[in-house]
């Protein structure tokens, strides 16, 4: 799945979408989630679909079905650049380890000020950058807690939806 993933990753190379999951069901189904900064369109995962299936067709690459879909509102965080991606948004996370009894926290993730980054300023992805969440207590008080990548068993947006409209 890993040739997969750079596979594909390549032929999206200088497009600025980026391969959040590629997978593959058992009832043959192959499911590749683009991203950018900023979302994706239906039009992006319309152009990425046509421009991958040739891709795979050349590469001959065996599926019954193959769709390209966006992460979705609540898309998952899983490096660092989809850390930094989310800064300033509200997250949800699971740690490895409990804290006073409990795993799961919601917030608004911030950055904190130590990171590696490469000679093309990119951060780098071994390093062990710390991030904290502001969570907002029950009576409005804020909750500021570190943490690292590593702590994180998963983690995924978490925006808060309204459906009431303005004048509701």
């Amino acid at each position: 799945m890993n040739d997969l993933f750079s596979l594909i990753s390549e032929a999206l190379y200088g497009t600025g979408i980026n391969v959040v999951n590629v997978e593959y069901a058992i009832s043959g189904l192959l499911q590749v989630t683009i991203d950018r900064i900023g979302g994706v369109t239906i039009e992006d995962c319309e152009k990425i679909n046509r421009q991958l299936s040739r891709v795979l067709q050349v590469e001959n690459i065996d599926f019954k079905s193959f769709e390209v879909t966006s992460p979705g509102i609540d898309r998952p965080l899983r490096n660092t650049s989809d850390f930094l991606n989310a800064l300033g948004r509200r997250i949800k996370i699971s740690l490895n380890q409990a804290i006073d009894g409990k795993k799961e926290f919601s917030g608004i993730i911030q950055r904190m000020d130590n990171f590696s980054y490469n000679e093309s300023g990119q951060v780098c992805e071994n390093t062990k950058p710390k991030f904290c969440l502001h969570i907002t207590g029950k009576k409005g008080s804020i909750q500021i807690m570190e943490f690292t990548i590593d702590k994180i068993d998963h983690a995924k947006l978490d925006p808060i939806l309204n459906f009431k409209g303005k004048n509701r």
